[in-house]
């Protein structure tokens, strides 16, 4: 099961981690240094959630991320979730 939200289609991003090594100069050190860049990935913030669509007169239960959610309630579950190809 991919990581991608059904309305807006995000998926995970790629990034680094980085590890740095010393004392900052505010506490009274010679400064951090960067010793590595790890990769890793940033994943949606993904829910699976049944929503009522009052014009079909059912729920559709829609994998989105939370961002989606807020734009369902306000612009309306039909008109969202038909702009996204999920209904017809």
């Amino acid at each position: 099961m991919s990581r991608v939200c059904d309305i807006t289609g995000t998926k995970a991003l790629r990034g680094h981690k980085i590890h740095r090594r010393g004392l900052a100069k505010k506490k009274g050190g010679i400064g951090m240094h960067v010793t590595a860049r790890t990769k890793r990935t940033f994943q949606p913030n993904l829910k699976k959630k049944r929503v009522w669509v009052p014009e079909l007169g059912k729920y559709v239960t829609v994998k989105a991320t939370a961002r989606a959610l807020k734009t369902i309630n306000r612009n309306g579950a039909y008109s969202t979730l038909k702009k996204a190809g999920i209904v017809a």
